[in-house]
C-alpha cells in the first residue's frame, strides 16, 4: 500500500512541476526611458552590417548599450524634449563618442524632430519599442 501512496504522490508532484514550468515568462522590459543628447552623422556602412542612406530613419546607439549588437534592427521611439515631436527609428550602428543615453541620428531623422542641422545637438528622451 505504501508503494501506491508513493506512486500517487510522485505522479502529482510531476504534474505540479510541469504545470509550473508551463507558465508564461514575461518578456524583458525594454521600456526604460533614456534621457540624453541627440546628434546627427553621415550614414553609410554601420556596425550592424547594413549600408544606410542619410534619408533613412536610423540611429546609432552608444557603444555602452550596443554591446555585441543585440539591439541591431530594434526600433526606438525618440522625443525632442524642446518641442514634443516624436519619431521612430531603427538601430543600425553604434556611436563610439556618445554617452550612455545619447543617440546619433541620420540627418533626415534629426531634422524630422524639428531641429536644424546647424543646431547640431538636441535634448531627447527615447526608449526601445516593443
Amino acid at each position: 500500500m505504501s508503494r501506491a501512496v508513493f506512486f500517487t504522490f510522485f505522479t502529482l508532484a510531476c504534474i505540479f512541476i510541469s504545470a509550473v514550468h508551463a507558465l508564461p515568462v514575461p518578456a524583458l522590459d525594454k521600456r526604460d526611458t533614456y534621457e540624453g543628447r541627440g546628434t546627427y552623422y553621415q550614414t553609410g556602412l554601420g556596425a550592424c552590417g547594413y549600408t544606410d542612406n542619410n534619408s533613412d530613419p536610423i540611429v546609432a546607439v552608444s557603444h555602452l548599450i550596443y554591446g555585441d549588437g543585440g539591439y541591431c534592427n530594434q526600433w526606438v521611439q525618440i522625443t525632442n524634449t524642446a518641442n514634443g515631436v516624436t519619431k521612430s527609428a531603427q538601430v543600425r550602428d553604434k556611436c563610439q563618442g556618445c554617452g550612455s543615453s545619447d543617440l546619433d541620428m541620420s540627418p533626415s531623422l534629426f531634422q524630422s524632430l524639428g531641429a536644424s542641422l546647424s543646431q547640431g545637438v538636441l535634448q531627447i528622451d527615447w526608449e526601445f519599442s516593443s
